[in-house]
């Protein structure tokens, strides 16, 4: 049986982790600091029942962490506890969620500031849709708190002078022609956790989408009343445009503004793996060619810095001749006349399992707004799972039956769209004429790290170019034009390669084996 070691959702033996495309050494190394920061916040249950009651304004002695270990959710980016209320006084709810972003996932250890920077936009995203989207439904935001002890309470829950003062201080702000701070009224917490939180209510009304979407996904009906939902929320959002790319953020004031760097999961995926984006968090776009030639550059910065990036000088010539496609086809497959917009707020990061839905799948919440940002446009299109398919597996038969639920998509959206009576550039036009153009891969290419050269093979080179002429001399001739000194950059990458398999094999080595491994926590 050969030798496995652990990583958060599974075991791996070497032979898988030597043909994983992932930096699998980066990735051995999460199971111990999630025990490390689960164990952090274990040791500090009262100090997360304190603020909790601080927030909701009910006594300590109501709340209490949920004591159950496996009721503790350790999802990609955060872990989320359970705080349950006893009070009998005040009408508040029975169960809520505090969240703390995972600093071992975020970049918080090369990119210190990166789990606060994190909170900052998701919590302004939630406060944003609440006022301006309430139609969108998503769970209320009891308070939310950052490192440095300020923290921020819906004023329903907070003192009623303390509510008199932060009234009084929104319209001196709005006489004096200052940005007014948002509803949530700025408190410096008694109680410092050290790490940043939110709090929000737990979903009492319908399952995540993701528990009955295997079994259910063939059925007309549901998925009909799925896509309505679907399109209604994506199309409320795009009432409202943004004068630049970016992402929500809130100050220390309670003032929000789209001044952050467009945080999607990928930039910070990338800082963490210790991959530089160069993208700097107060730089936001006019333009959408400024935008999409940074996410071109650090998709270079990964073939840079990452230590398996390349399997060999065949490998390499292939993704540097991808690379350097992909950047000259950029204007070929994004419309000159939207290159200012309009930006609209986009849900990046739109998945079954940040879908909560009715037994009819009805859409009831929408949960994790973490990776919302002001994007453009034509970045805008249906979700790429609707047939249970990766991204690069939509080829063949797989991308046969895609191209028919991404037209019934498209049709109920069109539908919500012509209700609504949407502006002067219709969402839905976009969307086809970025299918029917390849946009869509272009830009699903961009957004994908890991994916982009199997979507460039399978879905965009062929658009220009038959198999037979794209051979590895043509890769050898285009790749030498992604940089200087491509060859010896190339030889340098293949050795990295090397040491990488070589640390790899001494971490599976017998020795590196305890004769009994630590339990995993359940996710």
């Amino acid at each position: 049986m050969p030798r496995s070691l652990p990583l958060l959702k599974r075991n791996i033996t070497l032979q898988e982790a030597l043909g994983d495309d992932d930096d699998v050494l980066q990735e051995l190394s999460y199971p111990e600091k999630r025990l490390d920061f689960f164990y952090y916040l274990f040791q500090h249950r009262k100090e997360i029942e304190a603020v909790v009651s601080f927030h909701l304004g009910v006594p300590k002695d109501t709340c209490k962490v949920a004591e159950e270990f496996r009721e503790w959710v350790h999802g990609s980016f955060n872990a989320c506890i359970p705080v349950y209320i006893d009070d009998p006084v005040k009408s508040c709810p029975k169960k809520v969620f505090i969240r703390f972003p995972l600093p071992y996932k975020v970049g918080e250890l090369r990119h210190p500031g990166n789990a606060e920077e994190k909170l900052r936009c998701e919590v302004a995203t939630y406060i944003w849709i609440q006022s301006n989207c309430p139609a969108v439904p998503i769970p209320c935001l009891r308070g939310f708190g950052f490192s440095g002890g300020q923290s921020f309470t819906a004023p329903e829950n907070a003192p009623i002078l303390t509510r008199i003062s932060w009234f009084f201080r929104r319209g001196a702000s709005w006489l004096l022609g200052r940005s007014v701070p948002s509803r949530y009224i700025g408190r410096q917490s008694p109680h410092n956790l050290e790490v940043g939180y939110l709090i929000v209510d737990c979903v009492e009304k319908g399952k995540m989408l993701s528990e009955s979407w295997e079994t259910l996904r063939h059925d007309q009906d549901r998925r009909a009343n799925l896509f309505r939902d679907l399109s209604r929320i994506i199309l409320s959002l795009d009432r409202f445009t943004f004068p630049r790319i970016g992402s929500l953020t809130i100050d220390d004031h309670g003032v929000l503004s789209l001044t952050n760097r467009p945080l999607t999961c990928t930039v910070q995926q990338l800082e963490n793996l210790g991959i530089p984006t160069d993208i700097p968090r107060d730089l936001t776009y006019s333009t959408v060619d400024a935008y999409l030639s940074d996410i071109l550059a650090y998709h270079d910065n990964r073939i840079r810095y990452m230590p398996n990036s390349m399997h060999n000088t065949l490998d390499g010539q292939e993704q540097l001749s991808a690379l350097t496609i992909m950047r000259a086809l950029l204007r070929h497959f994004t419309n000159r006349d939207l290159r200012h917009g309009p930006f609209v707020l986009t849900l990046t990061d739109i998945h079954q399992s940040n879908i909560f839905v009715d037994s009819n799948w009805h859409i009831t919440a929408m949960i994790d707004l973490e990776w919302a940002c002001a994007r453009p446009i034509e970045m805008q299109h249906p979700p790429y799972w609707l047939t249970s398919c990766s991204l690069d597996g939509l080829d063949g038969k797989h991308l046969e039956a895609y191209s028919s639920v991404h037209s019934e998509f498209l049709e109920a959206f069109e539908t919500e769209e012509r209700s609504l009576g949407k502006g002067d550039i219709p969402s839905t036009r976009l969307m086809r004429k970025g299918w029917e153009l390849g946009s869509y891969w272009y830009l699903s290419a961009l957004d994908s790290p890991k994916g982009l050269y199997n979507l460039y093979l399978t879905h965009i080179r062929r658009r220009f170019a038959k198999p037979e002429d794209s051979n590895t001399e043509f890769d050898r001739s285009v790749s030498a034009y992604w940089s200087t000194g491509v060859a010896e950059f190339i030889a340098s990458k293949v050795r990295d390669k090397e040491l990488y398999s070589s640390q790899l094999r001494q971490r599976f080595a017998p020795s590196a084996f305890p004769e009994q491994h630590e339990p995993e926590m359940a996710d």
